[in-house]
């Protein structure tokens, strides 16, 4: 029969983490919840949100569900994990305490302090007034953060002082983000290229992913407004293995020693997003969770399978697990709506999708709906993931943007130049 599975959320990430999981051997049925119309075209779909913890709990405990992957973040931070263990659940994602890495900016500079990990100088403040002070005295370019959870969105790299004193105003007064902003981080500004390291882990062992680099600003040669994602590659040829490996020792261990000594067990995927600095590498920000879209570029290159990992981390034997990853590339194109990050319409019908099948790319699905007439359409901001492999970057970009030129939505949006820094 094999393990029947549960994963949490429905976008890209979760749409990757079904197709990786229905490949490996020890898996049987995928479910999804609530999942999305690409999702619901292959694995089965639960109408279950994903704030609905108390009811996916009792659904997972009805269907027999082997283990749980938790997508997103904000079922982390409102307990879902901790919840599913106390059905009796196996859940791969870290508990409430544990997800505070993410859910408080403060809390991660804290755990990084005590820890010893390299990253920016730092002062947290509830004042707007003494935050106005501090970065009068510090000076720009510099970078203000909403502490709590801003869907991605609260962070604030500020190249004049001017600008950093409006996104105090915008965070903290004007409370763009919610409660997110009722503290700030304000840091020292880091130069570099930037690299993502996700690390699969289980409380006292973690195993590195191959890193990622995403491309956050909606534009070409990124311009324009932050987003969740524009788009991924991997390999990333920044990050060779020694500075990898040292990214594990001096980063991802002694978070997960420091957490330990706090009394918390970190069980699920550490994501640290790295500054590459003539100094070294430093942590710019931790996830709780995988990234999207850095997991639609990183899980087409594990060669092992997903769920004896998931579940190696879970049962806490990582220590005694390998992973093996492919030498091809990945490349990840985001397909968004108009006017994403911004205002965007939804509905819009997609067509071509058989077609960038055909043409060698994966399409894991964001922000789609079932449409009139067996159709799909839009219903998110970030609408596809179009996704390749191929030997080299080069060649894994080409198919996957002649993918790309095979869809068509109204308004549809995309950069053009994701994984060029990789090659040059």
């Amino acid at each position: 029969m094999g393990l029947k599975v549960l994963v949490v959320g429905g976008g890209g990430r979760e749409h990757v983490l079904c197709w990786a999981l229905a490949g490996s051997p020890e898996v049987g049925r995928v479910f999804c919840a609530p999942g999305n119309a690409g999702i619901a075209r292959e694995f089965e779909c639960v109408d279950i949100s994903v704030g609905d913890v108390d009811r996916l709990a009792a659904w997972a405990v009805q269907q027999g569900v082997d283990f749980t992957v938790v997508g997103p973040e904000a079922p982390l931070m409102a307990g879902l994990a901790d919840r599913f263990a106390a059905a009796g659940l196996r859940v791969f994602g870290p508990t409430r305490a544990a997800a505070m890495i993410e859910g408080s900016k403060a809390f991660a500079k804290d755990v990084m302090s005590a820890s010893g990990v390299p990253t920016a100088k730092y002062e947290l403040f509830d004042d707007p007034a003494r935050a106005r002070a501090y970065i009068s005295s510090r000076g720009a370019p510099i970078v203000v953060k909403a502490d709590g959870l801003a869907a991605g969105k609260g962070v604030c790299v500020c190249v004049t002082v001017s600008e950093a004193m409006t996104a105090v105003e915008d965070i903290m007064e004007r409370r763009v983000f919610g409660d997110a902003g009722l503290r700030v981080v304000v840091e020292d500004y880091l130069e570099g290229p930037e690299a993502s390291v996700m690390a699969i882990a289980d409380g006292e062992t973690a195993i590195l992913m191959q890193p990622v680099q995403d491309h956050k600003r909606v534009f070409d040669g990124d311009q324009g407004p932050n987003t969740g994602g524009m788009g991924a590659y991997s390999p990333v040829p920044v990050v060779p293995a020694p500075l990898l490996d040292e990214i594990g020792r001096t980063v991802i261990t002694p978070v997960l020693r420091e957490l330990l000594k706090r009394g918390i067990r970190y069980t699920g995927v550490l994501y640290a997003g790295m500054m590459l600095t003539p100094r070294g590498p430093m942590v710019l920000e931790f996830n709780a969770r995988f990234g999207d879209p850095e997991t639609q570029a990183a899980l087409p290159r594990m060669k092992t399978s997903l769920a004896r990992v998931l579940m190696g981390a879970i049962e806490g034997r990582l220590s005694r697990e390998r992973v093996e990853w492919s030498s091809d590339a990945a490349v990840c194109v985001v397909m968004a709506s108009g006017g994403y990050p911004g205002k965007y319409e939804t509905g819009k019908v997609i067509h071509g999708l058989d077609r960038a099948t055909a043409a060698g790319a994966l399409v894991f699905h964001a922000g789609t709906s079932s449409g009139p007439g067996g159709s799909i359409v839009t219903s998110g901001g970030r609408v596809l993931g179009v996704t390749a492999v191929g030997k080299t970057l080069a060649a894994a970009r080409g198919v996957a943007y002649n993918a790309v030129r095979e869809i068509r939505f109204d308004g549809a949006q995309y950069r053009s130049d994701i994984g060029l820094r990789g090659i040059g």
